[in-house]
């Protein structure tokens, strides 16, 4: 596996395999963990089924345009060492770990692309993270314009980016296809995550009330239902939010939308302490959903 961390190595790979490498990107801030490996090795396999010559390309880059919150951004773990080994052992053929300045050639200031309408005025992570999708949508253009890839996989686990990813591509006309990973979960149901290892014993306990609360919602009959079945559940958390959307444009829906009238999602945002975790899934809860186990 190689490790390209400057555009001459970057450029330098890129003529060895031909202008557009057409591979399976996975965008990632590294601090890897078992949920990341599985969309690395989603990615290799969707690079063989497509015949692509570069396989599977992570990008491990904390991008500062991202955070709205600096002591998040400083305390974001970096560890490209542990990263790379386990990039290569879930499949990847190349590991982009690039500077800012590789990114943001032209500064961190830099105008970025238009906001899709799925990231603005939804109440979910547009309002809890101001600029954060900005910085987002920022990134995304330019680890695109990088990698070059001919497809990108992204977890479920942040539903609302995910939709903002392939709003994106559509908006600025980018030919790249955008692949869905299932979010992968621990014995108790909690989303994997690299700010579960700030979490601490009692939190992460209470944390499990989170995959919880979507499974009781999968049994209300009503979005409105649905949401207080949410709440009930995460009670004693702090909850930023607790809702049902519309899948692909999170739009809002009315309380007495019933189950199955069109795809939904419901989507879940709670603190405990400093960290934030974030959880959605399909509502109702699809038959082979892991949360049916809990």
């Amino acid at each position: 596996m190689r490790i390209i961390r400057s555009a001459a190595e970057l450029a330098g790979y890129q003529s060895e395999i031909g202008e557009f490498p057409g591979g399976v990107l996975v965008p990632t801030m590294g601090a890897l963990h078992t949920g990341h490996e599985a969309l690395i090795r989603q990615a290799a396999a969707e690079a063989r089924q497509r015949g692509l010559a570069a396989s599977c390309v992570v990008t491990v880059f904390v991008n500062p345009t991202q955070f709205d919150e600096k002591h998040d951004f400083d305390r974001y773990p970096r560890v490209l060492d542990e990263d790379a080994d386990k990039c290569e052992a879930a499949g990847a053929s190349v590991v982009i770990a690039p500077s800012v300045e590789m990114v943001y050639p032209d500064g961190l200031d830099a105008p970025g692309p238009s906001l899709p309408d799925v990231v603005v005025d939804k109440g979910l992570e547009d309002q809890y993270r101001p600029g954060h999708f900005v910085g987002v949508a920022k990134v995304l253009v330019r680890l695109f314009d990088l990698a070059r890839p001919a497809a990108a996989v992204f977890g479920e686990k942040d539903w609302q980016q995910f939709q903002l990813a392939r709003a994106l591509v559509a908006q600025e006309g980018l030919g790249i296809g955008i692949v869905p990973g299932p979010t992968v979960r621990d014995a108790d149901g909690l989303a994997m995550s690299s700010r579960n290892r700030f979490l601490s014993g009692e939190q992460r306990r209470a944390a499990a009330a989170i995959p919880r609360a979507l499974r009781s919602a999968s049994h209300a009959k009503t979005a409105g239902e649905a949401e207080a079945a949410m709440r009930e559940t995460l009670a004693g958390l702090d909850i930023e939010y607790a809702t049902v959307r519309r899948a692909e444009t999170l739009e809002r829906v009315e309380a007495g939308t019933r189950a199955g009238a069109e795809p939904l999602r419901a989507l879940v945002t709670c603190r405990l302490g400093q960290t934030r975790l974030l959880d959605n899934a399909a509502w109702p809860l699809a038959a082979d959903s892991p949360l049916l186990d809990l």
